[in-house]
């Protein structure tokens, strides 16, 4: 207890105090006035007497420093008055302070809020018991589709035959017809094995889950709601277990509600889980692939050992069905890989690039804090004579390095806190609603954790940059401190400081054009059709109405007449199974007439489109001719290839009257090609376009398809009224995805994807070119500064104004040439490592690296001119006399 006090009362002591100090200096005057009297007494004179009691007592002020020591701790009490002096000497060159804070939060700002991303979607587990232990499973065509989603059959002897997987469900995502009192609205929802919940190790947090054998035929239809829908929908009300609802013309009962903290990214919003129909017309046929697999590794197991089990499956399901398994493998993958396998290495690259701008501006910070400890010499010098020892000139700088660390920490991390906010704002609805595990983004432990790592980085370079001047050579200090020439000190370490800005700058810039050209390259690609005023929009007709061949067709062709009676629309047509850009699949597995064949899958997209379909999309026919409307399942069967399919299983020869079926070759199957249109994009913009067929949507009908429309105005205002014209019509009848072509491409994925990188890498970028044009400036600018008696001796010799700028610039243009070769090299082979997110552009692009060298060139030569310039209008006389 009283070494506890002790520390207290010490730790008391280090709170500046009037009154304590009053006490003191009353008490040494009242000591020194016992030793004068004293030595009166013994004879001394007045004067005498003073002089030999000071000297007994130490002097006054030492004195005093040695009571506050012992009522303070000592090294707390140093290190705030190194901290009180740091601010002040900051405070006395406030555009130093203030630029050096700003350059370091700007960095730290830039890093902190990329490293919130990477923390929500890479360091955070995810929000499943022993997610580590999950991964998703597929089947595998190596040609089309390394990961591929399963049939039901497959999944079922996957889940029956595997000998790695604790649980093997599948999954599948559903949009549902939610009958409600104001009429039919789409709800978002998934079909899921009777496990898939146990799987993932979720429990409701009301009602129960699935039991086993839930999803089998015969077994009463069962949901469970998210947290989100439960409030929305049902606002929060506990008796909705129990509840009846009609989904998609179904009776289901909701049975429980999930954790607020449950979401499943793979599959989206979803509203409403169901289990899967094991009697479904896909899940019957073994050649229907439409689920995605995620399964529960055994213990010890690892995904390559789960890879080659599932493998040595599935060449077992081929050799025993030969005719719907040829070619098909397994593919397996940890569940982290597969719903942020294309996002990781986006967020790893923003990191990289933040956190090279970080790196240029603790580069810059540096380089200021040597141009004022090569000024502060003199100082130095001084207070080395005067007895401040080595050690305690260091903890001086390091004090002032932790000063500036700390402010511009403060101000970067607070930064951060408002940048992350606004990038995340700047993610669309639809895709945030893929990104579930964003929701948590903020400033938590781990972030603050890396920030405070981050800061103790950039102090330790701020306390360790000045060092170097800390020279012992009293004289020497005192001597170059008061000549006009730059230290060698300088010289080498401020020059290699602006080499390695420069070389960043390279990296960062290059990195920039590439992904920009790349944008480009996407937004410009040749897309088979005219984008310009073409609108789409989804529909979904109930199968009680519309769910005969017959109704479909009947249905769509009023639709048809209905939107192209419209004012301001030129055509419409409809298409199942997708609109252009949508995503390929949806796929079909063709054989062609008279030729060999030994059991290859020909899988191409299918899609069914109305006979206007392609005279509405402005697509290019190639050869032979387009469908009527007349060609319906009382014609002869007939389709339309693309450019792809043509030139892969004929090429060199005319398609035209050729046939091709199922692979089993049936009768009703058979189709003849009558023509071939351009390759029209089916898939997002930055993949392959897959061979495709399109057969009429009279010999194929569905209930559920998608709307284009051409229009003669602004596309983006008639989507209200297209809506409004098929509720007129039936006001079951479900519409939604309305958006513009030119929406579907610029706020597509792909396009967002490789928009933000370029944009984001691209601010780095300009931040960081600036960053080093102030750096080039600063340096040539001190340079010339300290140099001012070797140029007004070159001048009184009969230099020239020519030659003196030559001399400036020489030494500028080294620096640049050094930094732009050194940066040419680190940027091939940085860009090396995001090749996989360029599109249609080599990492090594010759135009975009000459473009930044250029560039950086030129800035630096800029920046190096108005010094140059000063450093030709000196005075000789002047400079002279000055020294």
């Amino acid at each position: 207890m009283r070494t506890l006090r002790a520390w207290m009362i010490r730790l008391a002591g280090l709170i500046p105090n009037a009154r304590r100090e009053q006490e003191t200096s009353d008490e040494l005057e009242s000591h020194l006035q016992l030793h004068i009297a004293d030595n009166l007494r013994a004879g001394m004179t007045p004067d005498q007497a003073r002089r030999d009691a000071f000297l007994k007592l130490g002097g006054v002020e030492s004195t005093k420093q040695v009571c506050r020591e012992r009522s303070t701790v000592p090294m707390v009490e140093n290190t705030l008055q190194d901290a009180r002096f740091a601010i002040r000497q900051l405070c006395k060159r406030p555009g130093f302070a203030v630029i050096a804070v700003f350059m370091l939060a700007l960095g730290i700002c830039a890093r902190v809020a990329i490293f919130a991303f990477v923390d929500a979607a890479l360091v955070k587990p995810l929000p499943y018991r022993d997610p580590n232990r999950l991964v998703g499973v597929f089947e595998s065509i190596k040609t089309m589709c390394p990961q591929c989603t399963l049939s039901y059959p497959d999944y079922l002897d996957w889940k029956r035959l595997n000998k790695v997987f604790t649980t093997l469900d599948v999954y599948q995502g559903r949009d549902f017809i939610l009958a409600t009192p104001s009429g039919s609205q789409s709800a978002p929802g998934a079909r899921v094995s009777d496990g898939f919940f146990r799987t993932l190790g979720i429990t409701p947090i009301l009602g129960r889950d699935f039991y086993a054998g839930e999803d089998q035929p015969g077994k009463p239809k069962a949901a469970l709601l998210t947290y989100s829908a439960w409030q929305h929908r049902y606002n929060g009300d506990r008796n909705v277990v129990g509840r009846a609802v009609t989904l998609s013309e179904s009776r289901v009962v909701i049975i429980g509600v999930l954790p607020e903290s449950f979401h499943f990214a793979p599959v989206g919003p979803a509203d409403f889980w169901t289990q899967i129909d094991a009697n479904g017309e896909c899940e019957r046929r073994r050649s229907c692939h439409s689920l995605w697999g995620v399964a529960r590794l055994q213990p010890g197991v690892s995904v390559e050992t789960a890879l080659a089990n599932t493998t040595s499956i599935a060449k077992q399901l081929e050799r025993q069905h030969p005719d719907s398994n040829h070619g098909q493998g397994a593919a397996v993958a940890t569940l982290s890989e597969v719903i942020l396998g294309r996002i990781r290495p986006i967020l790893l690259v923003l990191l990289s690039g933040a956190g090279l701008l970080l790196l240029i501006a603790s580069v810059n910070v540096a380089g200021l804090l040597l141009v004022r400890s090569e000024s502060r010499k003199r100082e130095m010098a001084v207070r080395s004579a005067l007895g401040a020892s080595r050690g305690r000139l260091v903890r001086q700088f390091v004090t002032e390095g932790l000063v500036l660390a700390a402010g511009g920490s403060l101000l970067g991390v607070a930064s951060a806190h408002w940048v992350m906010q606004l990038l995340k704002g700047l993610i669309s609805v639809d895709m945030m609603a893929g990104m579930p595990y964003l929701d948590g983004l903020g400033l938590n432990f781990r972030v603050l954790l890396f920030a405070f790592a981050v800061s103790v980085l950039a102090a330790l370079l701020f306390s360790l940059t000045p060092l170097p001047m800390l020279r012992p050579n009293i004289r020497q200090g005192l001597t170059e401190g008061s000549r006009g020439s730059a230290g060698n000190t300088w010289r080498r370490l401020g020059s290699k400081l602006v080499i390695v800005e420069l070389a960043t700058s390279m990296v960062l810039l290059v990195g920039a054009g590439l992904l920009g050209k790349s944008l480009f390259q996407l937004l410009h690609v040749d897309t088979g059709f005219q984008p310009d005023h073409l609108a789409t929009l989804f529909i979904a007709a109930p199968d009680s109405s519309y769910g005969k061949d017959e109704q479909a067709i009947a249905l769509a062709r009023r639709i048809v007449d209905n939107v192209a009676a419209l004012p301001g629309v030129t055509s419409a047509a409809v298409a199942s199974l997708g609109v252009p850009l949508g995503g390929n699949g949806n796929t079909d597995w063709i054989r062609f007439l008279g030729r060999p064949y030994h059991g290859e899958h020909n899988e191409v997209n299918e899609r069914d489109v109305s006979s206007g379909y392609f005279t509405t999309l402005g697509a290019r026919l190639l050869r032979g001719r387009f469908y009527t409307d007349a060609e319906d399942e009382s014609k002869p069967r007939v389709a339309i290839i693309n450019q792809k399919l043509a030139q892969k299983y004929f090429p060199g020869e005319d398609p035209i009257g050729k046939q091709f079926g199922n692979i089993a070759l049936e009768p009703k199957s058979m189709r003849q090609i009558i023509g071939v249109v351009d390759d029209i994009r089916e898939g997002s913009l930055d993949t392959e376009v897959w061979p495709a067929e399109y057969l009429p949507f009279n010999q194929s009908p569905s209930n559920d398809f998608g709307l284009v429309v051409r229009t003669r105005q602004d596309e983006g205002t008639m989507l209200p009224s297209l809506a409004a014209a098929i509720h007129r019509m039936d006001a079951g009848i479900v519409t939604g995805g309305a958006m513009t072509m030119h929406d579907r491409i610029s706020k597509s994925q792909s396009a967002y994807i490789h928009r933000t990188l370029a944009w984001l890498v691209g601010g780095f970028a300009s931040l960081a070119l600036l960053l080093s044009v102030v750096g080039v400036y600063g340096v040539v600018a001190y340079s010339v500064s300290q140099r001012t008696r070797e140029i007004g001796v070159r001048m009184a010799l009969g230099a020239n104004h020519r030659l003196v700028h030559q001399l400036i610039l020489k030494e500028a243009s080294w620096l640049t040439l050094f930094g732009i070769a050194i940066g040419l090299g680190s940027s091939i082979l940085a860009t090396t490592l995001i090749r996989d997110l360029l599109f249609d552009v080599h990492s090594w692009d010759i135009e975009t690296l000459a473009a930044v060298a250029a560039l950086l060139g030129l800035c630096s030569l800029l920046a190096s001119y108005i010094p140059a310039r000063r450093a030709a209008s000196v005075n000789p006389v002047e400079a002279l006399r000055a020294d």
